[in-house]
């Protein structure tokens, strides 16, 4: 049985507005727009999240996405009845399973965008890619980034509702989590907690749970661990809601934190408040990197990325993947605008513990705000 902390939360569901298919039908039109900048003829994704942005589903084999015309639902036999009820509608066209469907792929491309390249989403497979080539050796094939990234960057404000809502749900299993903390409970038994605590929520979570020294890899280890008196703990990951990601870390001492705990712990929150005072509307991704990594390095850690000292990015592009474009990285030199997402965790590795604190931001006209309220004190998780 859960522990009462976690029987004694209530579902969170309530107000959830999902993306409604007449947005999706606005994000098909900026799609072609950027088609039609850049020569592509049409646009092809299997299932998964890009396939979702556009048409409300993922689960489908694949869709074509032409320039102009109704977009084409390529699909097995036994997905037909699925592909005639996708939210935005479309033509339908089934391959048997006993063959591979390059050649309806082709066709439907033929029949829809009579010129340009054919631009492929960044996870389609490449046995899919090569099928296709061989399938038809003169069309030409291009990456379709410049698409689905160009669209799928800038966040709606119903998405940002969205994500919003994925990080109040966070917190909460957070906050509930760590209300069960014992002396010998084991990364895993934390965990399960707060999978729990997403579920009483109404929501299904992850939390990745570091312990002791554990905390200085920034995925964690597979070494099995009991919690300590003085052991530094990190949570991390988030929840989906309607497709829509939260991803949050924090970073506490179960008992009394050392004075080496306090100043790394210090250091990092001004690492992190460093990249979100750089992050304005017109600065470049990276840097919001350098000015998260300076406070670190000017306090005599790294330089660069040596250890101890910030061992990756200050941040990656968050929305309905937990890791997508762009990121806030040395050498990215793309600017922000307005509706652009993104973590701020410009971890701290100091030899026998890390520490990392992650609030997801968003980029607005005069400035930056964040999804959740950063932790006051090392003691203090939540604000």
């Amino acid at each position: 049985m859960a522990p009462e902390q976690i029987r004694s939360l209530r579902p969170m569901t309530d107000g959830v507005r999902p993306i409604t298919v007449e947005e999706r039908h606005t994000r098909i039109e900026k799609a072609r727009r950027l088609m039609h900048e850049h020569q592509i003829g049409a646009l092809f994704t299997e299932r998964g999240s890009s396939m979702f942005y556009f048409t409300g589903t993922r689960q489908l084999s694949s869709v074509l996405l032409p320039v102009k015309g109704e977009l084409v639902w390529i699909v097995t036999a036994d997905e037909e009845s699925r592909a005639h009820e996708a939210p935005v509608g479309g033509d339908v066209r089934v391959f048997r399973e006993s063959d591979a469907p390059f050649g309806t792929i082709v066709k439907a491309w033929r029949d829809r965008a009579a010129s340009g390249a054919l631009g492929l989403e960044e996870q389609v497979r490449f046995s899919v890619f090569d099928g296709l080539r061989k399938e038809a050796p003169a069309l030409e094939f291009v990456n379709g980034d410049t698409v689905t990234a160009g669209c799928r960057v800038i966040k709606s404000s119903a998405e940002i509702a969205l994500m919003q809502r994925a990080a109040d749900v966070t917190i909460a299993a957070y906050r509930a989590g760590l209300a069960t903390l014992r002396e010998g409970m084991s990364p895993q038994e934390l965990s399960g907690n707060i999978a729990a605590a997403y579920r009483s929520l109404g929501f299904a979570g992850n939390a990745a749970v570091s312990f002791g020294v554990n905390t200085a890899f920034p995925h964690g280890s597979i070494q099995a661990q009991k919690l300590r008196e003085g052991d530094m703990i990190l949570i991390d990951d988030g929840c989906s809601v309607d497709g829509y990601q939260s991803d949050i870390t924090r970073a506490v001492v179960f008992g009394k934190p050392s004075a080496r705990q306090k100043e790394i712990w210090t250091l990092e929150r001004k690492a992190q408040d460093a990249a979100l005072a750089a992050a304005k509307p017109g600065a470049t991704c990276e840097s919001v990197d350098a000015a998260a990594r300076k406070v670190i390095t000017d306090a005599g850690l790294g330089p660069d990325y040596k250890l101890p000292g910030l061992p990756h990015r200050t941040g990656h592009g968050i929305g309905l993947d937990i890791h997508e474009w762009t990121y806030l990285v040395r050498g990215n030199k793309t600017r922000l605008v307005a509706g652009m997402c993104f973590s701020d965790e410009p971890m701290i590795v100091a030899g026998d513990f890390g520490v990392r604190l992650e609030d997801c931001m968003y980029i607005t006209e005069d400035g930056v705000r964040t999804f959740s309220k950063q932790s006051p004190a090392i003691d203090q998780p939540f604000g």
